[in-house]
C-alpha cells in the first residue's frame, strides 16, 4: 500500500545515485551525504544519472519500504526543482512528469498569530 502523503518531508538526493542499491546503500547515503537520519520517518528521493529510475525510501513503523520506478520513454524533469527539501505536490509532478516552466504563488490571507503575554 502506498502510505506517502503531504504530511510527510522529502528530501531529494543531490547527485546520481546508483540504481543497485537497495536499502543499506541508500542508507549510507542518507547519513554521509544528505546528514539526516534514515529511521526519521522522512521521505528520501534518488535519481540516475539519465533519470529515468526514481527511487524512494521510507522507513514506517517496523521496516525500511522502498518505492521503484522505472520510465520507458523520457526523463524526470528535476530542472525547476531545487536540490534538498521537496513538497508533496513538486513530487508528484515530478512522478507524474509534469514540470512546471514557471509557477507563481499569490499571496492568501492567513489568520495572525496570537501573541502570548
Amino acid at each position: 500500500m502506498f502510505s506517502l502523503g503531504s504530511s510527510h518531508r522529502f528530501y531529494l538526493y543531490d547527485g546520481h545515485c546508483d540504481m543497485r542499491k537497495s536499502f543499506d546503500g541508500l542508507c549510507g547515503l542518507v547519513i554521509s551525504a544528505m546528514q539526516r537520519q534514515p529511521t526519521s520517518g522522512e521521505v528520501f528521493v534518488f535519481l540516475n544519472r539519465s533519470r529515468t529510475h526514481i527511487k524512494l525510501l521510507h522507513w514506517e513503523h517496523g521496516g525500511f519500504v522502498l518505492y521503484y520506478k522505472r520510465l520507458e520513454q523520457g526523463t524526470f524533469g528535476i530542472s525547476a526543482l531545487k536540490k534538498g527539501e521537496l513538497s508533496w505536490s513538486d513530487l508528484v509532478l515530478l512522478i507524474e512528469g509534469v514540470q512546471v516552466v514557471k509557477s507563481i504563488q499569490k499571496k492568501r490571507y492567513s489568520l495572525p498569530q496570537k501573541q502570548l503575554f
